[in-house]
């Protein structure tokens, strides 16, 4: 199969300053959404893969449940797909060594602030380049999963071309190796509107956060430094401004089932 030939297209385009969250909340379908709860997503003795295209999303789209999840007893995969080299291009700041060095450590403090503490696995696939290396994607997932583990993706038509390589990767060799995937929004909520027939509303479950998970989960975010702050040498804004985070941080988490 020519992986390549079904990944990004231009349809989904990230931005500006994409969608106001004030816009998503007055939506009544986020509320109307039907709730989920860690032991339904992840039944016991089944292990949660998380599959992230960069570190940060990790936490971006599903730090609350990587908590309930650790709280339940999971064990926990995440598998690191890029290390996030290429999130500033041109700086004088942040060299694509200097970024391949931190931002595996931003999501190591971040995983350690939540309290969550899985197994790690790094593709060391370059950023930006995951379509073009679907087929080693592929294969390294057929390596890891099991029968019966619970695949956590990027959604396959979330506007960013690695995050698309990502969620089509995991469908497939979800498929193959008999594994449930559930798939994460993590731009759509940039470049969609409230109701938006492109994305599969029927499949949303809302997670609940309480408080305290919530909080962790702001304090982990806290931990990528180099996607929060503006780049003075390019005169580039930070990768993850307020309003982008502001979609992102709410006490629940969607998933698309």
């Amino acid at each position: 199969m020519d992986l390549m030939s079904t990944t990004h297209t231009q349809q989904r385009r990230i931005h500006g300053r994409g969608t106001p969250d004030a816009d998503w909340q007055a939506w009544p379908g986020l509320s109307a959404m039907p709730v989920t709860s860690a032991a339904d997503l992840v039944p016991a003795h089944r292990r949660a893969v998380i599959v992230a295209p960069h570190p940060d999303d990790e936490i971006l789209a599903c730090g609350g449940l990587l908590q309930q999840l650790q709280d339940q007893g999971t064990q926990i995969v995440l598998l690191a797909v890029t290390d996030g080299d290429a999130s500033h291009p041109g700086s004088a700041l942040l060299s694509p060594l200097d970024l391949a060095r931190l931002r595996p450590q931003e999501t190591v403090a971040a995983l350690t602030t939540l309290g969550v503490s899985p197994q790690i696995v790094r593709a060391r696939i370059r950023d930006g380049q995951v379509s073009a290396n679907l087929e080693q994607l592929h294969h390294l997932l057929l390596q890891l999963l099991r029968p019966d583990d619970v695949v956590f993706s990027t959604w396959r038509h979330d506007g960013h071309p690695d995050h698309e390589a990502c969620g089509l990767a995991a469908s497939l060799a979800a498929r193959s190796c008999r594994a449930r995937l559930i798939e994460m929004p993590v731009w759509s909520w940039h470049w969609a509107a409230p109701g938006d027939q492109r994305l599969p509303w029927r499949q949303a479950r809302r997670l609940p956060l309480s408080d305290a998970v919530l909080k962790r989960k702001q304090q982990a975010i806290a931990c990528f430094q180099t996607q929060l702050r503006d780049d003075a040498s390019t005169g580039q804004p930070a990768i993850l401004p307020p309003y982008v985070l502001g979609r992102l941080l709410h006490p629940y988490e969607i998933y698309f089932l």
